[in-house]
């Protein structure tokens, strides 16, 4: 069956998520938190999932305070099967259904690649593309039990994952990765009605961000510091990203604004791919 045409639609029915139910995973801070509460301003009920219980319940309870809806958090691990496993299985007994699924939680570790070591290696692919196939399977499995089927699934990749780049092997591959299962997943998927789409921000200011450059000293904060003005110089927009630049492209992904797309990935890079 042939995805809907929403042509007679308009631009605020088309953006609206009003009734639908969305997971984020890594829900609780950055670009996670920021995509939640963009989905939750347009009507989603949103489910904000992360590895600490008291983080994912502050951040839903900010977003029921700003936006009036119903919001919730729900502990996960992503390199967990059963958690993520439990985490589908809570919203869909909680909520009834289950409509959106970000695959947000990720890890940056960098590293030279002969200093690299294999269990480093097994942790960043561990949590940024195994946690994210899990969460895609759950997610599928679920959207094409329920009635009516389908959803939506959004994976953050990076712009690491269209190109290289040095002392990041581990994260380079992981999110090349993720590009890759956004292609397959969009072509299985799109007969059980499921759109799967993939971001590529930036480098985006977020408390990860941020705590990467308090925990950093002498020689290390200078390049730190260097590094992440060098790359907002050499953008055509003329500045790297917030978490809001990617949560409101995220929101464009969950709503029928994008309904013809499926099996890309979205650059959200200030132009620096071009």
């Amino acid at each position: 069956m042939a995805i809907k045409d929403v042509s007679e639609k308009t631009v605020q029915q088309l953006i609206s998520l009003q009734g639908k139910v969305a997971v984020i995973t890594g829900g609780a801070r950055g670009i996670g938190l920021g995509v939640a509460r963009r989905f939750a301003e347009v009507g989603a009920t949103v489910v904000i999932a992360d590895l600490r219980q008291s983080d994912a319940d502050e951040a839903a309870d900010s977003i029921s305070k700003a936006f009036g809806g119903r919001a919730f958090g729900v502990t996960v691990d992503v390199t967990d099967e059963a958690s993520v496993v439990a985490l589908a299985d809570t919203a869909v007994r909680e909520l009834g259904r289950l409509d959106i699924w970000v695959n947000n939680a990720g890890i940056f570790p960098g590293a030279v690649t002969t200093d690299l070591l294999t269990a480093d290696w097994d942790t960043v692919q561990g949590v940024n593309l195994r946690g994210t196939f899990i969460g895609c399977r759950e997610a599928a499995r679920r959207m094409i039990a329920q009635e009516p089927k389908g959803g939506v699934i959004i994976n953050v990749a990076s712009v690491r994952g269209i190109r290289g780049g040095p002392n990041l092997a581990a994260y380079t591959a992981s999110k090349h990765g993720v590009v890759g299962l956004t292609k397959a997943l969009g072509i299985e998927l799109g007969q059980h009605d499921i759109r799967v789409l993939g971001l590529a921000p930036t480098g985006v200011d977020t408390p990860g961000a941020a705590a990467r450059t308090a925990n950093a000293t002498g020689a290390e904060l200078e390049r730190v510091t260097a590094k992440r003005k060098s790359i907002a110089a050499s953008l055509p927009l003329g500045r790297t990203g917030t978490a809001d630049d990617i949560a409101r492209v995220a929101l464009f992904c969950a709503s029928d604004m994008s309904i013809l797309m499926t099996g890309s990935t979205l650059l959200v890079d200030a132009g620096g791919l071009a």
